[in-house]
């Protein structure tokens, strides 16, 4: 009797604790739709039309604010409405605004590394490589010329094959997109028997692997 009368006690601190960190968190979020304490699991779910979102979030939007807070299965979601509201978001302030949201499966698997994963510091450092690769023509039409060069490096090594055995063009393929990127960075490509890029590709593929 004893035990479960603590028990009860802990769980309604724990109870009261989670109301008082929610309404604290709340005070440093865009108003909302009422009531102001959300539905357990349901959240503001009820005060949507499911079948047409975008036209409840514009009716919600007129009543609160452009920037408002809509809470889905009790967890809060901030929502930008409107080409204003957006682009000061995005465009305005986009260093604040350029983190990724948190996929607590995918964070465990990628330790915060990769292009699809990262994220906060490690991420805009990437996004910062990928700018410098796009100003020198990475995703541009003046790369086609490059790619059709190194396709045709791709069809003269794969005539060296001669057909005499059945080929394997995992690597020759996978050489190719590693040229495009040279020839951006270094205006220079790699022949596919260079012993240094052979190395590059090694690791590469170990990695992979692993």
């Amino acid at each position: 009797m004893v035990f479960f009368i603590i028990l009860v006690i802990c769980l309604s601190c724990l109870i009261l604790l989670s109301l008082w960190n929610g309404s604290y968190a709340k005070q440093k979020l865009p108003p909302g739709p009422t009531p102001p304490t959300p539905l357990p699991i349901v959240g503001n779910i009820l005060q949507l039309n499911t079948k047409n979102i975008s036209k409840s979030i514009s009716m919600l939007a007129k009543d609160y604010d452009p920037v408002l807070t809509v809470y889905c299965v009790m967890k809060p979601t901030v929502v930008l409405h409107g080409y204003e509201a957006i682009k000061e978001a995005l465009i305005d302030q986009g260093e604040e605004f350029s983190g990724r949201g948190s996929f607590p499966v995918l964070d465990k698997i990628a330790q915060g590394f990769g292009v699809g994963f990262s994220n906060g510091e490690r991420w805009k450092q990437i996004r910062f490589s990928l700018m410098v690769l796009r100003n020198m023509g990475m995703g541009k039409k003046t790369i086609e010329d490059r790619i059709q060069e190194e396709a045709l490096c791709l069809a003269e090594a794969l005539k060296k094959t001669n057909g005499s055995s059945p080929c394997d063009p995992t690597f020759l393929l996978g050489c190719v997109p590693w040229n495009v990127i040279s020839t951006i960075i270094f205006q220079n490509r790699f022949d596919y028997s260079d012993q240094k890029f052979l190395t590059l590709m090694k690791y590469f593929n170990e990695t992979l692997k692993l």
